[in-house]
This record gives structure tokens, sequence and C-alpha cells, in this order.
């Protein structure tokens, strides 16, 4: 089999492996949360949202341990945009999205804000292991909140929580164990098997390992959350499908790489000046983009979500053309974007939130 050809089938065993894992893992470790008698609504929030993020940490925490630092970063950057902009945007291009729940809009200003903290400590070129520290308390403190605020507000959450069958509880232990187990193997052997994969397709290819996890493994781990959005927006439950967008991309940066930045350990975890200066900053106005998409009537229209997929197309041109035999086209191809694409982008953005503003307005003024 040729080399490329190998490496391929690989990457692709990988990814059918960590969803396997995946699923496996999540079942099991609900099992048990449900015979332990912890509350369904705490296991929505903590086990069933680590689960989807599970593909993730194995093949970051593989990549780091592989001394693949550009893979380990990649990943959780790419899983990043490929969420916002593919798994969003696909939803609502299925059906509007509605924004009903005040946790899911409370969740993006955090979102952006755990998003610039993350530039900033990746800026120096090394995530150290006191921020991954950093990144973890953030997601305890977070965790606790939501809880809080969860319970606080039961209406408020009820259509965005996964749905938990509690008679699992009765299947007992053994298979509850066996279920959590076999997960986290799989999930451990299907990230080795990917990481191995992407590195060998990198080499080959003539491309970094940054490129390849930004593509490649970021959509293949991002698959878990694509499948949940899509199936939640099909039954009507909008909110699950925006809050599980938001939740992973959460979970990326504060479990995933601040996971990846402790096992690194003294070194740190090494940031490319391409990820800082390109990527990085693509994933913040990713999310800076959610602002007036989520405010404007609290619904992400089909045109909004066509609108999120087209823009992944555009920025994954960007990243393979100037690697390919098209590499003279791109200074043009950025030209067009750049002068083109992003402007008619923002008028139509910022025509969206002036409409609802002055709506807004006129329904204010009205007695």
């Amino acid at each position: 089999m040729p080399p490329f050809l190998l490496s391929a089938v690989e990457v692709l065993v990988g990814i059918a492996l960590l969803f396997g894992g995946g699923e496996l893992f999540v079942q099991g470790a609900v099992t048990m949360a449900l015979i332990l008698g912890i509350p369904q609504l705490v296991i929505g929030l903590t086990v069933v949202s680590l689960g989807t993020s599970a593909p993730e940490f194995f093949v970051s925490i593989g990549s780091v341990l592989n001394q693949s630092d550009a893979l380990a970063v990649s990943n959780v950057v790419g899983s990043n945009i490929f969420n916002v902009m593919v798994v969003l945007g696909s939803s609502a291009l299925v059906v509007p999205l509605k924004v009903e729940s005040r946790l899911v809009r409370r969740d993006v200003p955090l979102l952006l804000a755990v998003s610039a903290a993350v530039w900033g400590m990746a800026s120096t070129g090394t995530v150290t292991w006191q921020s991954g520290v950093a990144l973890l308390l953030a997601l305890v403190i977070n965790t606790i909140w939501e809880i809080r605020t969860a319970r606080e507000e039961p209406e408020e959450m009820e259509n965005a929580e996964p749905e938990i069958d509690a008679e699992t509880a009765s299947e007992g232990w053994l298979k509850a164990t066996i279920r959590l187990v076999a997960g986290i193997l799989v999930l451990g052997f299907g990230a080795s098997i990917l990481v191995k994969g992407a590195s060998a397709a990198a080499t080959q290819l003539g491309v970094s390992e940054a490129v390849i996890g930004l593509t490649i493994v970021s959509a293949g781990t991002s698959m878990p959350e694509l499948i949940t959005s899509l199936v939640a927006a099909l039954r009507g439950r909008t909110d699950l499908a925006i809050g599980n967008v938001v939740g992973s991309c959460l979970l990326n940066l504060l479990v995933v790489l601040g996971g990846g930045a402790i096992a690194a350990g003294g070194r740190g975890l090494q940031v490319s000046p391409e990820l800082i200066n390109d990527d990085l900053p693509v994933m913040l106005l990713t999310c800076l983009a959610c602002f007036p998409i989520f405010w404007t009537k609290g619904v992400i229209s089909r045109l909004e979500g066509g609108l999120l997929v087209g823009l992944y197309v555009v920025y994954l041109a960007d990243n393979v053309l100037p690697r390919t035999g098209l590499a003279s086209w791109a200074d043009e191809f950025r030209l067009v974007v750049l002068c083109l694409v992003l402007p008619a982008v923002m008028v139509l953005i910022t025509t969206q939130a002036l409409i609802y503003w002055r709506q807004l307005r006129t329904n204010q003024s009205q007695p």
C-alpha cells in the first residue's frame, strides 16, 4: 500500500474509533453517574458535555506526548472554528435556530473572553503549565456557576439540556464500568492512530502538522458535535444545538488546551507563529461574529447559517491554497477576500443589527 494511502486510512480509522469510543464513554459515564445518584442536570452540564469533547482531548494529549505540539494546538483552534462556522451554520441551514435560553446567551461573552485570554497566553509562543492550571480552574468555576444558574432557572434549561435516559441506571455497575473502560481504551487507541496518520500525512504532503490539525483532524474530532447539533435541530431543540456548539468550544479551550499545557510540563505547549498571527485571530473573530447573530431577534437564520458555512470554505481555501500547486494564486485570493468578501459580510451583519435595534426602539416607544 502506498505510504500516503496508508496514512489516509489511519486518519479515517482513527476518527471512526474516536467517534465510537466517545459514544461508549458517554454511555458508561452517564449510567455510572445515575447509579451514584447524581442529578441529571449536573450530568448534562458535565459528563455529556465532556464526552463530546473527549476526541479532541485524547488527540491533543496524545499529540503532546508524541512531541507534536503544533497538532495539539491546531486541533483545538481548528475544532472551535469548525464548530461555529460548520456545525452552527449547518444546523441553521436545516432549521432557523432560535436562541431562547439566557444561559446560552451568557456563555457567548464568556467564550469570547476565554478565546481572547487563550490568544494572550499563546502570544509568547508558549502556553505554560501554569496557564493550563488557570484554564482548568476557570472550568471548575464556570461549571459551578452554570449548575447554580440552571437550578435557579430550570425552565430556561429545559430545551438546552441533552436527553438522558434514567432507565439506563438499571444496567448495573458491571456494564457501566465495561462501557466506561472500553470507551477510554478505544479513545486512546483511536487518538494514537489518528496522530500517527496525521503526522505521516503532513510529512508526505510537505505541509506542517498545524495545517493537518486545522483541517482534517479538527473536522474529524468535531463529528460528534456536528451530529448532535443536526439531530437536535431536526427535533426542534434549537437551544441544545446552539448550547452544544458553545459548550464544546469552551471545553476545547479550558479542558483540552489546559490539559495539553499541563501534560507538556515544564517545557510548555509550543505555539507556532502562524497559529498566533493567523488562526487564533480567526477563532476570536468567529466568536465575535456570534454577537450580532445571536442578539438580532434571537434567531440564526438560514441566510446567516449559509454565510457561516461559506466563510469556512473561504478559510479552508486560504489555508490550503498557498501549500498546493496553486500557491501563486494565494495572494490574489486573499486580496479578493479582503476587498470584497469581508466588506460584504460586515455590511450584512451591520444591516441585520441596525434593523433589529430600530425595531426594538420602535417597540419600546409604542405604548
